[in-house]
């Protein structure tokens, strides 16, 4: 992996700390198939992605902290997290339904042109 291409995700992850939507969708494709972590299944597009956040930033307040990176193939970028979510009030979350909740996970990013082209979340190795 490319110092740049690390930077690159870095940058993303920040920025989805800092729920700046735009600056992430801005690295994904038109047409990018991105994980649904909390309902399972993938959306379609940026716009749906948008849609997804929204919906999920208004419910919880998830953080992803990157620990480490692997360049799987070619075009492929695995990224191991450590993913928290909190209350909307930044208190750790108790009973929640979704699929999302404290755990290591691993973020694959397929990558074309320069954007995301898909987003899938696996079982930490």
């Amino acid at each position: 992996m490319s110092e740049k291409q690390m930077q690159l995700m870095k940058h993303i992850y920040e920025r989805f700390n800092a729920r700046d939507i735009d600056a992430v969708l801005a690295a994904l494709a038109d047409d990018v198939a991105w994980a649904n972590g909390m309902e399972g299944g993938h959306v379609y597009g940026r716009e749906a992605v948008r849609e997804y956040w929204t919906r999920q930033w208004a419910i919880i307040s998830p953080h992803v902290e990157p620990v480490a990176f692997r360049q799987a193939e070619e075009g492929v970028m695995e990224v191991e997290v450590i993913q928290r979510v909190f209350d909307l009030d930044g208190r750790p979350l108790e009973g929640q339904t979704h699929g999302l909740k404290d755990k290591t996970v691993l973020h694959v990013f397929r990558m074309e042109g320069g954007r995301i082209v898909r987003f899938d979340i696996g079982d930490s190795a």
